[in-house]
């Protein structure tokens, strides 16, 4: 499954954060939405369709807020030592694009550094199904709008699907503060009650893997239709306390429908949302 692409996951469990390393050693077709209001990310800029740079290595999700973001370093550190990276002429530089949540309230306060980049960039293997409290979605909360004290645990998920010759897999965390609902039955899957919203920022980011051929201007609106499904599954989402990203990165091996390609994306990420939550 999605042979040109690798994760890897580091966890701190004694302070409840950790990174989720997505790696396309060969370079991917990249893209970005970011709708909330209060994001932490890296290197966004640079997906836009009118810039140079149109491939990049890695997507770092990570926790720490804004600390966190010094683990994409890491990654960056792993990816030049293995020789891959941007051709400068001279040297090679390493194209990474991250996200941070906010779980600094959720253990003890701490953030997945450079060398914790590292360490999940070298654990990296075929992608596969999972989800649990691991790396970014260590310390992920939902259900916030009463405060911490009313958070109930979340965490990550990363769901693949297949149809025909396309593959594409979405790694979601979870880390919203609105409460979180299936949607195709309306029920709530993590709630809190009343509408008292704190201060805490929060904020789900995930990242689309696909094999499919894009240009980038195709990557960044398939990142911006896959925030359909967080809005199928989070109320209230896309708040100026929320960071939601949505990454893309593309392959480029099976030409397919575009139409195809983004309902399945939007298909995937809301059964990864759940899957994060149920755990």
């Amino acid at each position: 499954m999605l042979k040109g692409f690798l994760i890897g996951n580091y966890t701190d469990n004694n302070v409840k954060t950790g990174v989720t390393a997505i790696l396309c050693p060969k370079g991917a077709i990249g893209g970005v939405s970011v709708r909330g209001g209060a994001p932490a990310t890296h290197e966004t800029d640079l997906l836009k369709s009118e810039n140079t740079v149109q491939k990049i290595n890695a997507v770092v999700l990570s926790g720490g807020s804004a600390f966190g973001l010094e683990a994409i370093s890491g990654v960056m550190q792993y990816l030049s030592e293995n020789g891959y990276g941007y051709d400068t002429g001279a040297v090679k530089v390493p194209i990474c694009s991250g996200a941070s949540i906010y779980d600094l309230e959720y253990g003890s306060f701490g953030f997945p550094d450079k060398a914790a980049g590292y360490k999940a960039a070298s654990a990296a293997e075929e992608v596969k199904d999972l989800c649990g409290n691991v790396g970014a979605g260590t310390g992920a909360t939902v259900a916030k709008m009463n405060g911490m004290q009313s958070a109930k645990p979340s965490g990550m998920a990363v769901v693949t699907a297949k149809k025909g010759d396309l593959e594409l897999a979405v790694v979601t965390v979870v880390n919203a503060l609105g409460n979180v609902y299936d949607p195709m039955t309306g029920a709530p899957v993590a709630a809190s009650d009343g509408a008292a919203p704190s201060g805490n920022l929060n904020t789900t980011i995930s990242c689309v893997l696909t094999n499919a051929v894009l240009t980038k201007a195709q990557a960044n609106k398939l990142a911006d239709t896959t925030q359909d499904a967080y809005a199928r599954c989070i109320r209230p989402v896309h708040t100026v306390l929320d960071g939601d990203s949505i990454f893309v990165m593309a392959s480029g091996e099976v030409e397919v429908s575009f139409l195809e390609l983004q309902m399945l994306a939007e298909e995937v990420c809301a059964a990864a949302i759940l899957k994060a939550v149920k755990k």
